[in-house]
């Protein structure tokens, strides 16, 4: 069981993106879709769950990875943040549900990330989806140069 500090505003929230963007250096490469890795940490520290797209599935996105290595019920979720080093989607072509209807198909209250999703394959508005249902949406731009590496093959 992996254990970091426990989310919050700052440098916890720094630690926890630079992990999911570590995550995201695993992805298979694709030309049609962006590597994406994400970390679900239960309120003491505790990852429940963990991912980048593309894992298990060529359709897999990291938040839908992650989400599925925790149980439903786990009650930890209530007091979880889902880090992600891209912005959840809220459309996607290779899955009917996009991932931050699954997060709000979840009790985790709050959702941190590095980099909104560029206009390259869908117009996303994951975060104000999440917002507008009441979640605590954090966006870390500072932390955005990692993804942007990652992800430099579909930037040009």
């Amino acid at each position: 069981m992996t254990v970091g500090p426990p989310p919050a505003e700052g440098g916890a929230d720094a630690y926890w993106l630079r992990r999911a963007v570590d995550l995201s250096r695993n992805c298979p490469p694709s030309t049609t879709a962006f590597s994406v890795g994400a970390v679900v940490v239960a309120a003491d520290g505790t990852v429940l769950g963990q991912g980048y797209s593309r894992r298990d599935c060529p359709r897999d996105h990291a938040e839908e990875v992650a989400l599925r290595e925790v149980e439903a019920d786990d009650p930890r979720l209530g007091g979880a943040t889902l880090y992600s080093s891209l912005e959840p989607c809220s459309a996607r072509s290779s899955r009917p549900v996009p991932c931050a209807e699954l997060v709000l198909g979840t009790r985790v209250p709050r959702v941190v990330f590095a980099w909104r999703e560029p206009e390259l394959f869908v117009d996303c508005d994951g975060a104000e989806r999440l917002r507008r249902a009441g979640r605590d949406v954090v966006e870390r731009p500072d932390l955005v140069g990692g993804v942007r590496e990652v992800n430099a093959h579909l930037l040009g």
